[in-house]
């Protein structure tokens, strides 16, 4: 078993993060955050607004920052944005307060699934499939890297996903104490 005080998900936009995060959260019995809906929530604007105004750049350092504020708190399960794992401290901070499940999925099913979202700042154009090409291969090693526990959504709609998921967590999983909050008890 392998124990960290929060679930975090990672993968590409598709992969079911926020859906499959959810029905976890709600076995488990912890809280669920939708790191993209907290970035959100801080600014009282929507990711496209910040990609508009700021660039990539300036939502990746707000994305970094909120990661790292929710990464404080413990007993999540943490939906993260499918760039979340391209700034290293981010990266650092994900191995050390989180089971790190890494939702995987083929590049025919993310086309399904994304159809009809035109919410996604990085695949507004008109080559989404080359885009999400591009994004797999710059994010895929990322992914491996932090990984505890590697999921493919493909053969699974979001309910049934996080049934098999949980399942395999059981095994590999349990919801261990902040390590530095149980230094800090026993000193």
């Amino acid at each position: 078993m392998n124990p960290a005080p929060n679930l975090l998900l990672v993968g590409p936009m598709g992969a079911g993060k926020s859906s499959i995060g959810r029905r976890l959260a709600g076995r488990f019995g912890l809280a669920f955050v939708d790191a993209d809906r907290e970035i959100e929530t801080r600014t009282g604007t929507t990711i496209p607004t910040i990609f508009e105004c700021e660039g990539e750049a300036g939502f990746r350092a707000r994305e970094s920052a909120t990661l790292a504020h929710l990464l404080l708190d413990e007993g999540q399960v943490i939906a993260t944005g499918g760039g979340a794992v391209l700034d290293a401290g981010s990266r650092q901070r994900m191995r050390e307060r989180a089971f790190v499940v890494y939702l995987q999925v083929s590049l025919a099913r993310q086309l399904d699934r994304l159809a009809r979202d035109r919410s996604r700042p990085l695949i507004a154009g008109d080559d989404r499939e080359q885009v999400l090409q591009r994004l797999s291969a710059q994010r895929a090693p990322l992914y491996e890297e932090i990984a505890d526990l590697r999921f493919d959504t493909d053969p699974w709609f979001p309910p049934q996903a996080a049934v098999q998921l949980a399942r395999l967590l059981q095994a590999r999983w349990h919801r261990g104490p902040d390590p530095q909050l149980k230094d800090t008890a026993s000193a």
